[in-house]
């Protein structure tokens, strides 16, 4: 194993010494930093694409998921990640083109490139074992929205309520970013102030938000005909914006939404943030969002719905000081401007404020920097800087940095950095980490991802090919929030057995489930009756120790038979959002004679705790090491993410801890053999000098990757070795050399023994802290019978929509 590799730092590059010149040690990024966001800025041919992806890759291999934003197409190289290294592997992704100007067949280009490719890799002491490790550690997806290029991504969700709707300061953000999101999507100005669009739509979301009530553009579009309210301030609604001119905006978002191309945006997986971090089965995942295909408009859009489905799940997870999770933006022109105000700024602003104390590290990449918000990017702890373009980009850039280094308390030389940053080449980098001591320059690495560059649709089209499987959805309905497949309709008595509401006798109790997503142009409502079983459960055993309560809900449809009624219903996976009174115009299925009756209701009661008892298994995973058991809910994969999040954060302290214990020790070595060097200096030959240097370098990047450059300076330690160029010919000062040259040699072997030490405490440290491979074990338990508490068994109407056909399908 490369010293580069575990100990939860990430592998950039190599040093440069003053003169910029390349030394032997490794650039060893401590992730923890990244917690307090960063930017890394560089011209076109400054290889900041390389490094970036670079981060990226090193993130999977801790283990550490990621979402990208992708403007340009780049990032979807992180697909062509081939561990043999063969020019078959290469040869579907060479530019024939180029093949062609050069002269040669193709075939040979990809002999070439894949030659290129494995040289590059040995020079950075990289192989194919560890491009394998990369491609297991993590999985790749592209997600095309808009597009079937590669994984469609559904947009309805972000219009349904957030589920922190306590929290006024987020509900607020949440509904002004959709609505400017939408209002950019029609190439309209949202200012949330001015603009009586923005005002209105917003005013919708948070009617329907506030009572838990999602919207569709459907719905969305009527509401802004026939708004559900009065007044907007102080003033009517008519006299704020009058009827004719709301039909305006309904009319444009109608126009959007039966656009053919439109339809694309609702099909697709949802804008689930904890499944785009990581798979079902609990694996990090590398989540690339390709919009190089959409129009300006239709980015802004994107985007801002998806900052704001992360700021959501951010909000959802517990502090912590380790690294969780990257979302990455590639190319940020446009999104995050000093002056403009687009939908994208406030999420983004929210991001570089909050993220850090949720481990969500922020990274933004840009060619121009007067692409960026610096107010904003105060916040960024962490900066990387390449070959800038004009003396402008220059003094942005410092102006930038001179307020990073301010609102971190750290030092900062204008005149240094400036001589610094005239300087660089391409793949040379200044790294400014706030976490750090100083500045320094670095070379980065090889990339292990061919960069082939952007990536066309047809080709994401083939990357994703073998990922698109198509899938069936179940029949049942499902919780409240979910969506399902139409269904056939099938009331007793079909359509023309609809009735006007029963009336019901004293003790009856009955409610509606609530209408999740208004019925459509061109269809009615009709609700259907059902029975709704609430108990709470208690599940307890000694090993694994648990003790818990769980609520429980079952659904049952009512086909006129009070026998068995709980067989087939369908447990909701929460408490259902339920209404006193029916939607307006609906109608409604005849009720079966049971329902009519209170004590068929005393019997579904009673068979409710054998059925709950028979049919509620609770599945539950215990893990060992860490000792700990999956909570009410959790699926595997969820289990495995959280105890990946504690063995990450264990590993951190158990690193920082590391380096206390041998912080001080080493400071009074590098101390002793600075001084020591002095006096061997004097005398010692350039032959004996490069031996001392090569001997004390040898432990830096070991020591390097655990101290960094906050209290190890291999760099200092190389200056003081150049030092030792005098050569002692004068025989009467040979036992002084010897004498200082047996005093030396100790202290190198008290330096090799410290490595020695550390890096076997280091080597116990990597070992083990992989969630995915952890040993867990599956329980299956019961409800106690006798602890069974039965709540209500209800009436309950369920509304469904019967299209022009009579096909229905459920709106609850």
């Amino acid at each position: 194993m490369k010293d580069f590799e575990g100990l939860g730092v990430f592998y950039l590059g190599r040093l440069l010494d003053s003169a910029g010149a390349p030394t032997s040690e490794a650039l060893l990024y401590d992730s923890r930093d990244l917690t307090t966001h960063a930017v890394c800025i560089g011209m076109t041919g400054s290889g900041k694409t390389g490094l970036c992806l670079s981060l990226l890759e090193e993130a999977a291999l801790d283990g550490v998921p990621a979402i990208a934003i992708d403007p340009k197409g780049d990032l979807g190289n992180l697909l062509l990640a081939f561990p043999d290294l063969s020019p078959a592997d290469f040869r579907p992704w060479i530019d024939e083109g180029e093949a062609a100007r050069s002269g040669i067949p193709p075939e040979e280009l990809a002999s070439k490139t894949a030659e290129t490719w494995k040289k590059g890799l040995a020079a950075w002491g990289e192989d194919g074992e560890r491009i394998r490790r990369l491609r297991e550690a993590a999985d790749f997806t592209i997600y095309t929205p808009g597009s079937t290029a590669g994984l469609p991504v559904s947009v309805l969700d972000s219009f349904r309520p957030p589920s922190e709707s306590g929290d006024s300061d987020a509900l607020q953000e949440k509904i002004t970013a959709t609505a400017s999101g939408l209002l950019s999507l029609l190439g309209l100005e949202a200012d949330p102030v001015k603009s009586r669009e923005t005002i209105l739509l917003s005013t919708i979301l948070k009617n329907s938000w506030s009572r838990g009530a999602s919207l569709d553009l459907a719905g969305l579009i009527r509401q802004v005909q026939d708004p559900p309210f009065d007044s907007l301030g102080v003033m009517s609604v008519e006299s704020f914006y009058p009827a004719k001119e709301r039909r305006e905006l309904s009319l444009a978002l109608n126009g959007l939404l039966a656009s053919p191309g439109f339809s694309a945006w609702l099909e697709g997986e949802p804008l689930d943030v904890g499944r785009l971090l990581h798979t079902a089965a609990g694996k990090p995942r590398v989540s690339i969002f390709s919009i190089a295909h959409l129009s300006d408009a239709e980015r802004m859009f994107f985007v801002t719905l998806l900052l704001n489905e992360v700021i959501a799940w951010m909000r959802r997870q517990s502090g912590t000081s380790s690294l969780r999770a990257i979302l990455y933006m590639d190319e940020i022109f446009g999104f995050f401007p000093p002056t403009a105000n687009p939908s994208s700024k406030l999420p983004l602003l929210t991001l570089m404020k909050q993220a850090r104390a949720f481990g969500l590290g922020v990274v933004l990449a840009t060619q121009n920097p007067v692409d960026l918000d610096y107010k904003g990017l105060s916040n960024a702890g962490t900066w990387i800087l390449g070959r800038l373009q004009a003396e402008r980009d220059k003094a942005r850039v410092l102006e930038g940095l001179e307020g990073a280094s301010a609102a971190a308390g750290a030092a900062f030389d204008r005149s240094r950095m400036e001589a610094t940053l005239a300087g660089l080449k391409s793949r040379i980098f200044l790294l400014n980490n706030v976490h750090d001591d100083r500045p320094v320059l670095f070379e980065s690495r090889w990339c292990m991802s061919y960069l082939r560059g952007p990536l066309t649709r047809g080709q994401i089209q083939t990357l994703m090919a073998p990922r698109k499987t198509k899938t069936t959805e179940a029949d049942e309905v499902p919780g409240p929030g979910k969506s399902a497949p139409a269904q056939e309709a099938s009331p007793p008595g079909g359509p023309a057995a609809f009735a006007e509401r029963a009336l019901l006798p004293a003790g009856i109790k009955e409610v509606f489930l609530r209408l999740r997503v208004q019925a459509s142009p061109g269809t009615r409502l009709v609700y259907r009756p059902a029975l709704l079983g609430s108990a709470r459960l208690h599940f307890t055993q000694v090993k694994p120790r648990l003790d818990m309560w769980q609520e429980a809900w079952l659904l049952a449809d009512l086909k006129g038979g009070a026998e068995d009624i709980w067989n087939e219903a369908r447990s909701l996976e929460g408490e259902p959002a339920l209404d006193e009174s029916p939607a307006a115009g609906a109608s409604f299925d005849p009720l079966p004679e049971p329902a009519g009756k209170s004590k068929s209701y005393q019997d579904w009661k009673l068979s409710l705790v054998d059925a709950l008892y028979r049919r509620r298994i609770l599945t539950i995973f215990s893990s060992s090491r860490p000792a700990d058991v999956s909570r009410l809910g959790e699926t595997e994969g969820d289990f495995r993410t959280r105890l990946g999040m504690a063995l990450r954060e264990k590993r951190d302290q158990e690193v920082e801890a590391l380096r206390q214990r041998h912080a001080a020790k080493l400071a009074v070595l590098q101390d002793r053999i600075r001084r020591a060097e002095q006096r061997v200096s004097v005398q010692q030959s350039q032959y004996d000098a490069q031996k001392v240097q090569t001997a004390i370098s040898a432990g830096a990047t070991i020591l390097g990757a655990l101290f960094g450059r906050k209290t190890f300076s291999a760099g200092g330690l190389g200056k003081a070795t150049t030092t030792a160029r005098g050569v002692g010919r004068a025989a009467r000062e040979r036992e002084d050399v010897g004498r200082a040259e047996e005093s030396l040699e100790d202290l190198r072997q008290q330096l090799a023994d410290l490595q020695a030490k550390v890096e076997s405490e280091a080597e116990a440290l990597r070992s083990g802290s992989e969630a995915a491979s952890l040993p867990l074990e599956k329980v299956e338990l019961h409800p106690r019978k006798g602890d069974i508490q039965p709540r209500d068994v209800l009436l309950v109407w369920t509304p469904w929509e019967i299209g022009p056909t009579g096909e229905m399908t459920p709106r609850f």
